[in-house]
């Protein structure tokens, strides 16, 4: 069973079962988590992170719908084996949302977009 450290914030706009779901979904992205490592029951993250049951299981069900975890009856929760595309795809849409803040504060400044590329090709580089 894996220790997930996870932590939750009074402060954040984000509900508590989407800064669960975001954490986990960010640990399996980063290979932290990887296939068929098995996940707290939603009872146990309930009790380690002093939650409701029902928002553990808020969590898991979009994590099972998105794909990142599966439950096998009987046997618990895992996280599902997926393949290259799939979490290929989740990065990018993480990107695209980063991206659309960047362009916007772009924007709101009055800078224009061939800075806006100019920088990310810096960062991109690591100059």
């Amino acid at each position: 069973m894996h220790k997930l450290e996870i932590i939750l914030s009074n402060s954040s706009h984000k509900p508590i079962y989407e800064q669960i779901t975001s954490q986990i979904k960010a640990m399996i992205m980063s290979g932290e988590l990887k296939p068929s490592d098995a996940l707290p029951s939603m009872r146990a993250l309930a009790k380690s992170l002093h939650i409701s049951v029902i928002t553990a299981q808020h969590a898991y069900e979009d994590l099972s719908r998105d794909g990142f975890i599966e439950t096998v009856a009987g046997k618990g929760t895992f996280v599902s084996a997926q393949n290259k595309d799939f979490l290929r795809e989740e990065n990018l849409r993480l990107i695209e949302e980063k991206l659309e803040e960047v362009v916007e504060t772009g924007k709101m400044a009055g800078i224009e977009l061939s800075q806006l590329i100019e920088i990310l090709t810096l960062f991109y580089k690591g100059d």
